[in-house]
């Protein structure tokens, strides 16, 4: 019995890697495609404007995601071993939301 459960659990967990994994490249091809229509802006302006911000008050930049259903970058910060969100509209490059600051 306890087998056929950890089966069971683990045919079940291998199932949301490949699900997140297909989500994110359907993100990472809206964003290219908004981006390449002039729907959205360059990451790399929105990471222009917003890192600089941030690193001055002492956060070290991790990496960015986009967000197709909200039509946002989440720019990922940490500072003291806290980790920071950073919500920022794709098309205006506004600041939407923070988190963890």
């Amino acid at each position: 019995m306890k087998l056929l459960f950890a089966s069971l659990a683990l045919s079940t967990l291998s199932g949301v890697p490949q699900a997140y994994a297909q989500r994110h490249q359907a993100d990472q091809d809206e964003a290219f495609r908004g981006r390449k229509a002039g729907d959205l802006r360059p990451l790399r302006d929105i990471e222009g404007a917003i890192v600089p911000q941030m690193k001055r008050r002492g956060a070290d930049y991790i990496g960015a995601e986009y967000d197709g259903g909200m039509g946002r970058y989440r720019l990922k910060f940490m500072r003291n071993g806290s980790v920071i969100w950073v919500d920022v509209d794709g098309r205006t490059g506004a600041i939407v939301g923070r988190a963890g600051d």
